[in-house]
């Protein structure tokens, strides 16, 4: 049988990015990337049904529609047509606007398209469904704001109330995240912001900003071709069913700009733009450290980052701003590590400790064909087949794969490593994540710091197929929205 190359271009990795891909996308190539997406397709049916299977007599997966937390509830709304509509129109002129508009301009688009896309989606559940009441309902944020009316001793006393089984135990939510995530809420109430609509409002809008943060890393690592070819798959991501309105959303957002502003220290000649952007992305790093205990696994990517650019020089500056963070909370008498050993308690006396392992490894892995989408698996296809062929094909061991891997990062152009390097970082996070067992099932919203990342790795598709990637990660997103209810 003749041996089928899936290769990417010659071009790749030597610095050349050749105006147009079409030519070198071979046909065996782009069935491969149907392949790949109908197999990720096929495995989250497959862990629909041994889900619903698992659960034909008892409630034993702890989740009403696995492997996503949601409820079978084929339904409408005014954002249907809306979301219709921008999908249409991004299918129809995404790709030609991204590639011509000036990039201001192509910023300032992609945050709106984003913003629309979003915003309809979750109007199909109507305003106060899918809007206003997402973070007043029980286990939510807003439920617990009045509790910090003197913030002070609420900050120094709230590890005595994480454990399920203490007094005036936090909700759900404020107790599976550091005090950083509540404050936040606690802060617009303050400014007089208060309610469920403000909440919402500020989630959403924060959280679409991430585009901007992304589109800004790849522009600074992989080039400006690569980064307007992601644009309107990034803006129709369909996780933006959860961006709207989930607080993972907000923290995505966070995360993305600390990666960004260490990707403008990292390739920043100036001394002062270094130290600048540097102590910026210390000081997001500690606070998403703060929102979400999940997003101390930024520290992967943002590795990947300093990979990618083949320099440290941001990394003083870095633990600068991170550690500056970490005083404040500290000095406010709040204790990450105890707090973090306290939840790993309360985590496994609720359904963290029945759900089985077993089958949300799989099932949480499924949830990111989901939030990620089907572009994203044919974009991860092109990305690794983009990795050196000791690492790639797996037969040479692991040492000389290490070998291989540490002479093509010294060899290739920077831009054709961070097309590899930056999506594998996301993924590394993921795993660590998925075995770490602390995220058993709704990680369709709790890893979208990581996953609203993969979307761009689409850029990598032969542009004559875009439109017809970009119809399909608006479908998964249309059907999601429309036959289930959400519980984000």
């Amino acid at each position: 049988m003749r041996r089928v190359s899936l290769s990417p271009s010659p071009l790749h990795g030597t610095g050349q990015h050749p105006p147009d891909d079409d030519g070198s996308a071979t046909l065996s190539a782009r069935r491969a990337d149907m392949v790949a997406a109908g197999a990720a397709a096929l495995f989250f049916l497959v862990m629909a049904g041994i889900g619903a299977w698992l659960q034909r007599d008892s409630y034993l997966l702890k989740s009403p529609w696995p492997p996503l937390e949601a409820w079978w509830r084929p339904h409408a709304g005014p954002g249907t047509p809306l979301a219709v509509v921008v999908a249409v129109l991004v299918i129809g002129y995404g790709p030609g606007l991204a590639a011509r508009l000036p990039w201001h301009r192509l910023l300032l688009s992609a945050w709106g398209t984003a913003m629309a896309w979003t915003w309809s989606l979750a109007l199909v559940d109507g305003w106060q469904r899918g809007v206003a009441g997402r973070l007043t309902v029980s286990g939510e944020y807003l439920t617990e704001v009045a509790r910090f009316r003197d913030a002070g001793p609420a900050v120094r006393t709230f590890t005595d109330h994480i454990l399920a089984d203490s007094p005036d135990h936090w909700a759900t939510h404020v107790a599976g995240h550091p005090v950083g995530a509540v404050l936040t809420y606690v802060g617009l109430d303050r400014i007089g912001l208060g309610g469920g609509a403000s909440a919402a409002v500020f989630t959403l809008t924060v959280g679409t900003s991430l585009v901007l943060a992304v589109l800004l890393t790849l522009r600074l690592l992989t080039g400006e071709e690569r980064a307007r070819a992601a644009a309107p798959f990034l803006a129709l991501a369909p996780g933006a069913v959860w961006v709207g309105v989930s607080a993972d959303g907000y923290f995505a957002a966070v995360a993305a700009w600390a990666l960004a502003l260490l990707a403008v220290a990292a390739t920043r000649t100036s001394r002062w733009g270094t130290a600048a952007a540097g102590v910026g992305s210390g000081l997001l790093f500690g606070a998403a450290a703060y929102l979400s205990y999940g997003l101390a696994l930024l520290c992967v990517p943002g590795l990947v980052v300093l990979l990618c650019a083949r320099t440290a020089r941001p990394v003083p500056y870095l633990l600068v701003g991170a550690g500056t963070v970490v005083a404040a909370f500290s000095a406010a008498g709040f204790d990450w590590w105890e707090a973090y050993g306290l939840l790993r308690t309360r985590y496994y006396q609720g359904y963290g400790g029945v759900r089985p392992y077993s089958y949300w490894f799989f099932g949480d892995l499924a949830t990111v064909v989901v939030s990620a989408g089907l572009a994203s698996v044919a974009g991860l296809r092109r990305t690794l087949a983009g990795a050196p062929g000791g690492v790639r094909n797996g037969n040479r061991g692991p040492v000389q794969a290490v070998r291989d891997l540490r002479g093509w990062w010294q060899r290739a152009d920077r831009r054709a490593v961070a097309d590899v390097l930056l999506p594998c970082g996301f993924l590394l996070a993921v795993l660590a994540a998925d075995l770490s067992g602390m995220s058993k099932a709704e990680t369709e919203r709790i890893w979208l710091p990581f996953t609203l990342w993969l979307p761009a790795t689409a850029a990598l598709l032969p542009r004559r197929d875009h439109r017809a990637w970009l119809t399909a990660q608006a479908i998964v997103a249309l059907l999601v929205n429309h036959l289930l209810l959400t519980g984000w």
